[in-house]
């Protein structure tokens, strides 16, 4: 049986978090959504048809490159919007299967086991599993109404699949800008009988920022413990204030360097970077380039944080030891902690920011300049 597939992907994804829809985000380094394309394409879908956002095109091209058979249209309003405009650009198929983006843990074999059962006469089969809990409903205000009963409860998942003809004739009847929750939903309200199938727990839908953590251990990603390392150093100079950890502390000099000298960021930059494995600073940020001249390392830390979530990687720890005999450290820890644990989206208890002297010892003993240590732990996949 020749088959299509339609991938939905016209959502924001603002629940799970990032600056980018969720279905763009990397799972175990893959984007959310080419999981799912390249299941199918391995099943041996004839074409894919992602609708998706018209803002986000060039987000889906990217996560989908060198995917056979792979092409985009513009998703509607609703999901039913996308996928009856998806349904129209479908090809000359028998069947075609309908998936969520947001549901990475497709398998080829289920893909396999909704085919077989509408070559074996189904209309409309999707796959779906039993509500194991116990149910009640329960007001807004969180009030419980009533017991529901779970007997015979299935929630159910995608993809969904159907004989060509019959999803576009239950599409053509359905109102004009209806939308439903599914398309199992459509075909029934066209009279269709539905078949559900065992689904599958790694179908589970990614929503909120849990989710993705979730589903890289049951996706059977190994994660791992990867710890950097970063120093830096800087002279005094003409000036009145030096910055550390993004925080402005006034002093009878000022630190010399390309961008702002706050060798507390660029020690933890580097720190990053090495648990990464991306280099240093210097290779991201080149001192040759003027572009950088008196810049804001926040910039560079910020910068450090997108490329561990472009990776999948997670930062769980930092801790940075600054070195020098002034200016005093002490009353200005809070809120150097505060303005890193800001940047890096990490809870206060997570930042570790201290300092210590050489005992007047060497270049700072001698109060020529300071310097910084950190460590940065990250969770990453192996």
């Amino acid at each position: 049986m020749k088959f299509g597939a339609i991938i939905v992907a016209g959502g924001h994804g603002v629940r799970a978090g990032g600056e980018i829809p969720k279905q763009y985000s990397l799972l175990c380094g893959r984007p959310v959504i080419r999981w799912s394309a390249e299941a199918f394409a391995v099943a041996g879908a004839a074409e894919i048809v992602i609708a998706c956002s018209p803002d986000h095109a060039d987000l889906c091209r990217s996560a989908t490159v060198d995917v056979l058979g792979v092409r985009s249209v513009s998703g509607g309003a609703t999901r039913t919007a996308s996928v009856r405009q998806a349904l129209a650009a479908l090809g000359d198929v028998d069947a075609v299967l309908v998936h969520d983006a947001a549901r990475p843990g497709l398998s080829v074999s289920l893909v396999h086991a909704l085919i077989a059962e509408l070559e074996a006469g189904a209309a409309a089969v999707a796959p779906a599993l039993p509500a194991p809990d116990t149910l009640r409903r329960a007001d807004a205000s969180g009030r419980i109404l009533e017991d529901v009963a779970r007997e015979g409860v299935m929630r159910m998942q995608t993809p969904q699949a159907f004989h060509t003809e019959v999803l576009r004739s239950a599409y053509a009847a359905l109102a004009v800008g209806a939308s439903m929750s599914d398309d199992i939903a459509v075909v029934r309200m066209n009279g269709v009988d539905a078949k559900l199938i065992k689904g599958d727990a790694k179908l589970m839908k990614l929503t909120y920022p849990e989710d993705m953590a979730m589903l890289e251990r049951m996706l059977g990603a190994e994660r791992i413990i990867c710890v950097g390392q970063g120093v830096d150093a800087h002279r005094f100079g003409e000036g009145s204030f030096v910055t550390l950890c993004g925080v402005q502390i006034p002093h009878s000099k000022g630190l010399v360097g390309h961008s702002d000298a706050d060798a507390g960021w660029h020690a933890l930059v580097d720190a990053i970077l090495g648990a990464l494995g991306e280099g240093d600073i210097g290779a991201h940020f080149p001192p040759s380039d003027p572009q950088w001249k008196g810049a804001d390392s926040e910039r560079f830390l910020r910068h450090a944080v997108e490329l561990a979530e472009r990776a999948g990687a997670r930062i769980v720890h930092v801790d940075v030891t600054l070195l020098c005999e002034r200016p005093k450290i002490g009353p200005y820890r809070d809120a150097m902690r505060a303005r890193t644990a800001e940047v890096l989206g990490l809870p206060l208890g997570r930042v570790s920011i201290k300092a210590t002297t050489t005992e007047r010892m060497g270049f700072l003993g001698r109060e020529e300049g300071l310097a910084a240590q950190a460590t940065a732990t990250v969770e990453r996949s192996a």
